[in-house]
């Protein structure tokens, strides 16, 4: 099955994003894809692509993940978001990740819980705020917590080191 014109395109947006291996060159675009069409060009009837999906933050390296979850690397701080709205979730979570990261802390630990079934709502966008303006700049990586602080209900989430002024 070829794929079709508009799956390409998609493709070659999400291709854009990404930077090749050390010693190898970025793949070229298919050759309708390679010029962009002039600004003066007529409108066509086809609806226009638009990527907004954040990619989620990197997992956090195996090495800083043991150290985190057998307590060699301190846990800077804890949120629980049990309880609250997807609304106040993402205020909390967005406020305490800025407070850490201004105070300069490494790792901290968001517990978002299972949810019902296991597939909760608060589990499942937690990674996709981590991802958007202004965290996505201060989050290093993030990765599900071992078991000991939560497990599937929790993330640690690793902070960018902070560059001082």
């Amino acid at each position: 099955m070829k794929p079709r014109p508009d799956d390409l395109d998609a493709w070659a947006v999400v291709a854009s994003t990404v930077r090749p291996l050390p010693g190898r060159t970025a793949p070229k675009p298919p050759a309708r894809l390679a010029a962009p069409p002039s600004p003066k060009a007529a409108p066509t009837a086809r609806a226009e692509i638009r990527v907004t999906a954040q990619v989620p933050p990197a997992a956090i390296e195996p090495g800083r993940w043991r150290r985190l979850s057998l307590g060699r690397e301190a846990i800077g701080g804890r949120l629980d978001l049990h309880g609250l709205t997807q609304d106040g979730a993402r205020a909390a979570l967005t406020g305490f990740v800025l407070d850490a990261a201004a105070r300069g802390l490494r790792g901290v630990l968001v517990i978002t819980g299972k949810g019902t079934l296991g597939d909760g709502v608060l589990r499942r966008r937690a990674p996709e705020w981590l991802a958007e303006p202004p965290l996505r700049t201060l989050v290093a990586g993030i990765s599900e917590a071992h078991r000991r602080h939560g497990g599937e209900g929790a993330l640690y989430v690793a902070l960018k080191r902070q560059r001082r002024s």
